[in-house]
């Protein structure tokens, strides 16, 4: 009797900066709501509680929700409402414009929330490939004030060594595209796309935003 091979361990993908913002957020309307809830009176503890029961839900969905797993045989992408698992089998291509997505052999393209495009990460690393090529590193400098090599980088290795500064969602992209190159074939990268609705997110928010129509309703 032959057993399965282990899965392979996952890479994550997250956005680091949509997770601090979403602890922030949380906290903040967790500090408002609460102090509404045990100090408001009349109808703004109800009012309050019905907000919360539908904010916190969507403020987890659009910040620490989001995360891409890959491994060596799909792709499971969990977006704020849906999870997505998508064997490289199935995988037509990885592309990225104003967003990044995966498009499937069927047609059906996945916006990889996690992995948001940053233009500004782009146009900071065009600079710092620019500079490399000039011959000139963020660090240059003289003596006290500078210090280091002239071309700012590693001892012994050139600009054209190290190759074009990446944004750092393009290298995400990039180490996917690997996997796809690699994986795209491979017997156990096989199976269908898989699509999940996040009830344990839709639900509670939908239940918050009956019970807050409900209390403005009757006044």
């Amino acid at each position: 009797m032959t057993t399965a091979p282990p899965e392979s361990p996952d890479r994550i993908y997250r956005s680091t900066m949509a997770m601090i913002g979403g602890f922030l957020l949380l906290v903040i309307i967790g500090w408002l709501g609460v102090d509404a809830v045990v100090s408001g009176h009349g109808r703004t503890p109800w009012l309050a509680l019905a907000t919360l029961i539908l904010v916190v839900p969507l403020v987890v969905a659009f910040t620490l929700r989001p995360a891409v797993f890959a491994n060596h045989d799909r792709l499971r992408i969990r977006n704020p409402f849906r999870v997505i698992v998508v064997p490289w089998s199935e995988v037509e291509m990885l592309r990225s414009g104003y967003s990044n997505e995966v498009l499937a052999k069927s047609g059906t393209k996945y916006q990889l929330w996690a992995v948001p495009v940053s233009l500004r990460g782009r146009k900071k690393a065009a600079r710092q490939t620019a500079r490399q090529s000039s011959g000139r590193g963020p660090g240059r400098g003289l003596g006290l004030f500078g210090g280091g090599t002239e071309t700012g980088g590693p001892v012994g290795r050139t600009p054209a060594q190290a190759g074009p500064t990446r944004a750092e969602t393009d290298r995400i992209m990039d180490d996917l595209r690997e996997l796809l190159e690699a994986r795209g074939e491979a017997q156990t990268s096989r199976g269908e796309v898989s699509v999940r609705w996040a009830y344990e997110i839709a639900g509670p928010a939908a239940a918050g935003a009956v019970l807050l129509a409900i209390l403005l309703a009757v006044g």
